[in-house]
């Protein structure tokens, strides 16, 4: 892939970026170092080994979610500041 100033500059713009023309044949070498060094994935023989969905074997350890009531309408307004027939009552905020 050749990597030259309009290449760097289009990447600049899709990734919301100033590019300086100073800073541009930095950005050039170090594409193109980055880009030799992807390539070198090329030479891996990855045949009969399955794509992976996730980096890790691991399940989720966390407890299952289950809805369940566990606060009564009472002990939530027990609470409140102020309440009125069963709802919280709050200072007006429009007119």
């Amino acid at each position: 892939m050749n990597i030259d100033k309009e290449t760097i500059q289009k990447l600049a713009h899709l990734a919301r970026l100033e590019v300086t023309p100073d800073k541009e044949a930095a950005l050039i070498a170090d594409m193109k170092h980055i880009i030799s060094w992807v390539k070198k994935l090329d030479e891996l023989d990855t045949s009969g080994i399955e794509p992976l969905t996730h980096m890790s074997f691991e399940s989720n350890v966390f407890r299952p979610d289950e809805p369940k009531n566990e606060l009564t309408h009472e002990a939530l307004l027990k609470n409140a500041p102020d309440h009125q027939n069963g709802f919280f009552k709050v200072p007006k905020v429009l007119d």
